[in-house]
């Protein structure tokens, strides 16, 4: 049964981390091309992107899947720490962030300008705290299913969440202009300032 259940946690997560980054990467370094167009062109990309991830992680799934290694309970006890650390990290953020906000609409709207510069709360503390819950997350799987698919996977997002994270700061460089300069001078990008 827990063989099971972690093979398919690790299908999911083939098959919808990288359309998540892909997704990304096609909406930032696009925004012009996407606000011209309408949300739901891009979405509708989206769409495509997803089926076509979750295709190839089905028909290579086999293949993708075919070497773990074992896990004891130490495993499970820091797959379960980072997990639970994500899920405080998200939770935060969540206070903050409407669905409309996930999914990127702000940056899609005709004007360039919707929406508000998120500076409370752990937005307070640090700039891009989903990207660290992700982060941790992926670490968490990986730990707990323990295959060689995942463990590549996971070293290959945390650059692709960094390129995100640049173009993102470009994007709201331009749309908030100095009031997003003086936060990313306060704030820092992952880790918190203490004292």
């Amino acid at each position: 049964m827990l063989e099971t259940v972690r093979y398919y946690i690790a299908y999911l997560t083939l098959a919808t981390i990288p359309f998540a980054l892909a997704y990304w990467y096609a909406i930032h370094p696009f925004v012009g091309f996407w606000r011209q167009r309408g949300a739901w062109w891009a979405f509708a990309m989206a769409a495509g992107l997803l089926g076509l991830n979750v295709a190839l992680a089905w028909r290579w799934h086999a293949s993708l899947l075919a070497v773990n290694y074992p896990v004891a309970l130490p495993h499970f006890a820091v797959a379960g720490g980072f997990y639970l650390a994500a899920i405080a990290i998200e939770l935060r953020c969540r206070r903050h962030l409407k669905f409309r906000t996930l999914a990127g609409v702000p940056e899609l709207m005709p004007d360039g300008h919707s929406g508000e510069l998120l500076d409370q709360g752990i937005y307070g503390k640090i700039r891009h705290p989903r990207y660290v819950a992700v982060s941790l997350g992926m670490l968490a799987v990986a730990i707990f299913c323990n295959d060689r698919s995942l463990w590549v996977l996971t070293l290959l997002t945390f650059p692709a969440l960094y390129g995100i994270v640049l173009l993102e700061e470009l994007e709201l460089r331009d749309r908030f202009g100095c009031a997003y300069v003086e936060y990313s001078r306060r704030v820092p990008r992952f880790v918190p300032k203490f004292g």
